[in-house]
């Protein structure tokens, strides 16, 4: 299957990273306000040229670990306002994953959530998934109240289960399958 960007809300572009895009990402990962609930902590402008290069790549989507990264441009500014992720966790069990990390001058205005959506239908009407999933510390509640919204269901509470910048944290896992997306109203 194969599927197509950029994708147009209403008030949003979702469209693949350009070299020009630096300057917004540097912003974006080097902000420990916005790393605080990551995987990776503040990235140098060294991590980042590598984060957009890999950001740059044409990625079929058909192979166990590729992802597919798409910036969140506002249309009326043309503001960069964050990132989706949707990773292959899976591709013979057609299983992915959901990511996104925003500005924190664009919470709170429903960038996250319009994105979002947009990347699960992507992922279950283009690319044909069964299940998508989400990972995250359970201390991240707005991403939490996020998820819900989308209408992901809480599926797990691993305690003590991700060791993140010199702590123990619990890790929440949410999930969607293919059929409860279709019969979302």
């Amino acid at each position: 299957m194969s599927y197509s960007l950029p994708i147009e809300t209403d008030r949003l572009t979702l469209r693949r990273y350009v070299e020009d895009d630096y300057d917004d990402l540097l912003k974006l990962q080097s902000n420990p306000d916005v790393t605080r609930f990551l995987l990776y902590d503040v990235r140098t402008p060294e991590q980042v040229k590598q984060a957009l290069t890999g950001r740059l790549a044409d990625v079929p989507m058909d192979t166990d670990g590729q992802a597919l990264t798409a910036a969140v441009i506002r249309r009326d500014t043309g503001q960069h306002v964050g990132e989706v992720t949707l990773f292959v966790n899976n591709a013979e069990q057609r299983t992915g994953e959901l990511g996104y990390v925003f500005h924190p001058e664009s919470h709170g205005h429903g960038y996250a959530a319009e994105a979002a959506v947009e990347l699960l239908r992507l992922g279950f009407e283009e690319l044909g998934m069964h299940r998508i999933i989400a990972r995250l510390d359970y201390r991240n509640t707005g991403s939490v109240k996020l998820l819900q919204r989308l209408g992901l269901r809480e599926e797990a509470h691993f305690v003590r289960n991700e060791y993140l910048k010199g702590e123990w944290t619990d890790e929440l896992v949410f999930a969607m399958l293919a059929d409860e997306w279709n019969k979302r109203s």
